[in-house]
């Protein structure tokens, strides 16, 4: 999930549900307030613990904390060097999601599909919008964990575009490379709050409407495929607050398409074989996972 969320485009929602913990993380997280209220009252460590399912939310916690930090280079380098290879994992990997997650739909109907080409709309507009210009400080900082959270969540809606649509993404990315723990202390608090706000929308949708909640979910990943594309051309570039000039609209276009007009190599042997790698990993984690909740 941490590999995950860096990326502009990808969902670390997208990885917690083919991996199978995703309802037990929006549980663990919808119980924290409450639990916490407790907590205060009675000062039972073990009862919160116990309540807010501490040791797994501490593992999973941990290895996001460790992944994003560790990694954070890794994937910058890959992303300035190696971008087409990157996306096309990834595009293979949120491809192998729509199955994973679409086959969780106990009865499609007309109603569930119009709800799926609703999600696949509103992530298309999302993916589309053109960044902002957001003044980087302890406040945008702040209200970028709000949003930003709530989009890692959500499975197919990547909360690191969000960042890059606010304009802070560069801003946050530098902190943790920086270990700036005071903008990462702001940051971290709007991710707190927004993660208890959508847990609790999450899990009473779940729990009432859960097919028409996975068609959403499923329209989501399917509009977010658009901006995973590996093969894309620059309409129109901007200056970040460096001064230098990075890419404000950019257009898929074909593998032959991007040869000629670039004279490099489209790499699409390479980029079809770490698509088909990424789905062939997706597929396998959610056969395991359905394994072990069969054996539970």
């Amino acid at each position: 999930m941490g590999a995950a969320d860096i990326v502009p485009g990808v969902s670390g929602g997208t990885v917690a549900f083919i991996t199978g913990i995703y309802e037990r993380l929006l549980q663990a997280l919808k119980a924290i307030l409450p639990a916490f209220i407790d907590l205060i009252k009675s000062r039972q460590w073990f009862v919160f613990w116990r309540a807010v399912d501490g040791a797994f939310l501490l593992t999973l916690f941990s290895g996001i904390l460790i992944s994003v930090v560790s990694l954070a280079r890794i994937i910058t380098y890959l992303l300035l060097q190696h971008p087409i290879p990157l996306w096309a994992a990834f595009f293979g990997l949120i491809l192998a999601s729509v199955y994973v997650i679409g086959r969780e739909i106990t009865q499609w109907s007309f109603r569930l599909f119009l709800l799926t080409l609703l999600g696949v709309v509103i992530a298309l507009f999302i993916t589309h919008m053109t960044p902002a210009g957001l003044e980087a400080n302890k406040l945008t900082a702040f209200f970028s964990g709000v949003l930003a959270i709530c989009a890692m969540v959500l499975p197919g809606i990547s909360g690191s575009f969000i960042l890059v649509i606010l304009g802070t993404y560069s801003f946050i990315l530098m902190a943790i490379k920086e270990l700036d723990f005071i903008v990462l202390g702001v940051f971290v608090s709007g991710c707190l709050i927004g993660l208890l706000s959508i847990a609790n929308v999450l899990v009473w949708a779940f729990s009432r409407y859960k097919n028409l909640t996975l068609a959403v979910l499923t329209g989501f990943m399917v509009g977010a495929l658009s901006k995973v594309w590996p093969w894309k051309t620059v309409i129109s570039f901007r200056e970040d607050r460096h001064g230098q000039r990075v890419p404000l609209v950019e257009e898929n276009i074909l593998p032959g398409t991007y040869e000629m007009l670039t004279g490099f190599s489209s790499q699409l042997m390479l980029a079809t074989f770490c698509a088909i790698l990424a789905a062939t990993l997706v597929i396998s984690l959610a056969h395991f996972a359905g394994e072990d909740k069969s054996k539970m």
